[in-house]
């Protein structure tokens, strides 16, 4: 990898602007480096020499926009990361929804969801949530831009620290030891059917009639203006009294959003 110098300043810009225009992803030039590694090892793989030449077969050859998008995102993920997202659909959005949409399937979405952790993270929570709510019909809608991730999702074969965190109890109820790989746990198939794995941009993607959206650490990638956009998708996307959930580090108080802030011991829930 060594064969490609960094990317200087102009060639980071022209890479920037098309990330830009074919995610919304804004990158600013202190990522110069990390950039550089990332599409490097396109470069190399595609036979260019440098990165003007990379450029060049990007911009001219539409079938490499895909693997060119997926080495630029960061798919960090694991079970039972910041779990106050959970608590909060398990004791505010499930009860209210179930009460106002009791005979509907409910529609959640994961956007943005990586590696596939936070929606079978959703179908164990939301199975688990039965217990004290009643059996209920729901469905998982789960996007992302990439379809190398989207595809080991689909899979649902995990181990290390992914799964380091889930309850010994919980690994053991929604999982089983993959016969065929030490270490490697399976969700169960039965979980598995709640999941619709769908490869989307997220404002490129209509889901409808979804009553609670999950898109936690994916909009600090984005601009203000991009973030007000998707925060309209969402809101469209919603039924009436539907909920959105972001990561705990975000807020849309900054944003021009419709939604209400619904502050809990928990955290803090939008409302549409």
């Amino acid at each position: 990898m060594a064969d490609i110098p960094d990317l200087t300043s102009e060639q980071f810009r022209k890479f920037a602007d098309l990330i830009r225009r074919e995610a919304s992803i804004t990158l600013r030039e202190q990522k110069i480096v990390l950039l550089s590694n990332r599409l490097r090892r396109r470069a190399l793989a595609t036979g260019c020499a440098n990165f003007d030449e990379y450029f060049a077969f990007v911009t001219s050859k539409p079938e490499e926009r895909r693997p060119f998008l997926e080495a630029i995102t960061t798919n960090e993920s694991y079970f039972w990361r910041s779990t106050a997202s959970f608590d909060l659909m398990k004791k505010v959005a499930l009860p209210q929804l179930l009460k106002a949409y009791p005979k509907a399937p409910i529609q959640i979405w994961s956007a943005g969801c990586s590696t596939g952790e936070e929606p079978y993270n959703i179908a164990m929570e939301v199975t688990e949530a039965m217990k004290s709510l009643g059996v209920f019909p729901y469905q998982v809608i789960a996007t992302d831009i990439s379809a190398r991730v989207v595809d080991f999702a689909k899979v649902g074969r995990y181990s290390g620290r992914k799964i380091e965190k889930i309850p010994p109890l919980l690994l053991y109820r929604y999982f089983r030891a993959d016969p065929e790989s030490k270490g490697q746990f399976l969700v169960r198939d039965d979980l598995r059917t709640k999941i619709d794995f769908r490869v989307e941009n997220l404002f490129e993607s209509t889901p409808r009639n979804i009553h609670c959206i999950f898109c936690r650490n994916v909009m600090i990638y984005f601009q203000k203006a991009d973030q007000e956009i998707l925060i309209r998708r969402f809101y469209d996307a919603l039924v009436p009294g539907g909920f959105l959930l972001v990561g705990h580090s975000e807020s849309l108080h900054v944003l021009q959003a419709d939604f209400t802030p619904v502050h809990c011991p928990d955290g803090v829930i939008y409302r549409k």
